[in-house]
């Protein structure tokens, strides 16, 4: 399963060690770098990188025993300035202080940042921690100092609530997609854990880290104009993470938003609402009555019909700060809340 780390980099020396290795990357190849480097730790950062070129960055032994549980496509996401700032993937990892000190200046008190990991697929973010915050396992006002691993449900809130989407799974969805399709191309009896155990080898831009956005800016700007409503995310007790549950004296309403008006988004929104519908009710007090998808556009006629078939209302951006709500049936919104009440 893959982890996610969260690293801070807020001080003055984290800043001086970025624009070293992260806003540029280290020539792990060449001399003062090759040298210390041991031939299985160098064979690894070329196999992963294709080259001899890499960003890193490293710990110092206080986060020992953290650090050796990371491994290639663990999520890392770097924070300063209240906000995360920067996306990637964990490379290699091994623990070499005589490499770190070739890049770092020893902390004075904690020694040298000799767990090392480079870092594949780095991207730059502008996420505030407030996002974060929103999501059911984080407190508020959490700034992150200390590095971390995520606990599994956070790890999960994270990945779900902020979509993100890890090359490392792309990867290894990939190589299960191959296994299943060999067994049945050739009529062959495939383990039930097979699909699941399948690996894939890593080569550089074999894929990125992609984060969508798009969808929670358009849930903020929804909530803007909701007047005396309480609004909160929740989660499902198998980890799926509801975009958006909102509440009145008279209305418990579950929304999911979607970056896209096209059909088969939509219909991805429609399955979530069905499943995480039946959730609500611990998170508002009574079940939901009312289920929604948000788009930024308006849908097609048959999306919109799609949506009514199952008692499942449309609500889509007009302007900034403008939407347009298309009402299912009370007929068909009923029908559809005796499934979860039953």
């Amino acid at each position: 399963m893959v982890q996610v780390l969260m690293h801070p980099a807020a001080d003055a020396a984290s800043r001086r060690h970025w624009a070293i290795t992260m806003d540029a990357q280290i020539p792990f190849a060449s001399k003062p770098y090759r040298p210390p480097l041991t031939d299985p730790e160098f064979d690894e950062l070329t196999a992963l990188h294709g080259g001899t070129d890499a960003n890193f960055w490293g710990a110092h032994a206080g986060h020992d025993k953290m650090m050796s549980t990371l491994t290639t496509g663990d999520i890392v996401l770097f924070t300063w300035k209240a906000r995360i700032n920067a996306i990637g993937e964990i490379g290699a990892s091994f623990r070499n202080a005589a490499f770190a000190d070739t890049m770092w200046v020893p902390h004075p008190d904690h020694g040298s940042f000799h767990n090392v990991y480079s870092v594949l697929n780095l991207q730059t973010l502008d996420v505030p921690f407030a996002e974060i915050w929103e999501l059911p396992s984080f407190n508020h006002n959490d700034v992150f100092r200390q590095a971390r691993i995520l606990r599994p449900e956070q790890r999960d809130d994270v990945l779900n609530g902020l979509q993100i989407e890890s090359a490392a799974v792309s990867r290894q969805q990939a190589a299960a997609e191959m296994v299943l399709t060999a067994a049945l191309t050739n009529g062959t009896a495939m383990p039930v854990e097979g699909a699941n155990k399948t690996t894939a080898t890593y080569t550089k831009n074999a894929g990125q880290v992609i984060i969508h956005r798009a969808e929670t800016l358009l849930v903020h700007d929804y909530i803007s104009t909701l007047n005396g409503a309480t609004t909160q995310r929740f989660r499902t007790d198998d980890g799926g993470i509801a975009d958006l549950l909102v509440q009145t004296e008279d209305t418990v309403e579950v929304i999911e938003a979607k970056r896209s008006s096209e059909r088969d988004f939509v219909r991805h929104a429609l399955g979530q609402l069905l499943d995480y519908a039946p959730s609500a009710e611990p998170h508002a007090g009574k079940p939901a009555d009312r289920l929604a998808v948000l788009v930024p556009d308006e849908p097609s006629k048959s999306v919109v019909q799609m949506l009514h078939r199952y008692g499942v209302d449309c609500i889509f951006r007009t302007a900034p700060g403008k939407y347009t709500r298309l009402d299912a049936t009370e007929e068909a919104r009923l029908h559809l809340r005796q499934r979860w009440l039953a």
